[in-house]
């Protein structure tokens, strides 16, 4: 499995619906937890999986070639 950095800087949607939830919730509770603990890193997952989780689009799917919104049925790029 090879990384390819060409594709990572494409704009192409690769994370489905259920997907997205799931990055949400994460992302957002690890925000919560980042401000009773003073964590700076689950500050940084949190704000990361929130961003991927709002636009649809992982740069590390990318470059990996996976796409998880062809899975849910949805149109890639739309």
């Amino acid at each position: 499995m090879s990384f390819d950095y060409k594709r990572m800087i494409k704009f192409e949607l690769n994370v489905g619906d259920k997907e997205k939830k799931y990055r949400l919730y994460a992302g957002i509770a690890l925000l919560v937890i980042s401000i009773f603990t003073a964590k700076i890193i689950l500050l940084v997952l949190g704000l990361i999986l929130v961003g991927t989780g709002y636009s649809g689009w992982c740069p590390v799917y990318s470059g990996l070639h996976k796409n998880t919104a062809l899975a849910d049925g949805e149109a890639s790029g739309q």
